[in-house]
């Protein structure tokens, strides 16, 4: 199993915590720095599924790394 290391930014908007990850694209919430980060890594671990069983694995991460 290959690593990927992202940037993960984190920021409050009104009672909620955003955490997006710009390499890939993907953004998620929580209530609270932890939760929103653990979000996060579940959103990307679902897209790079979803991506291999369609077969696009391989040019997603080659578009999101440019």
């Amino acid at each position: 199993m290959k690593k990927l290391v992202v940037t993960e930014e984190i920021w409050k908007e009104g009672n909620m915590y955003t955490a997006y990850c710009p390499e890939l694209d993907v953004v998620s919430c929580g209530r609270n720095i932890d939760e929103a980060r653990k979000n996060l890594v579940e959103v990307i671990e679902i897209q790079l599924e979803e991506t291999a069983k369609l077969g696009t694995l391989h040019s997603f991460l080659k578009d999101a790394m440019v």
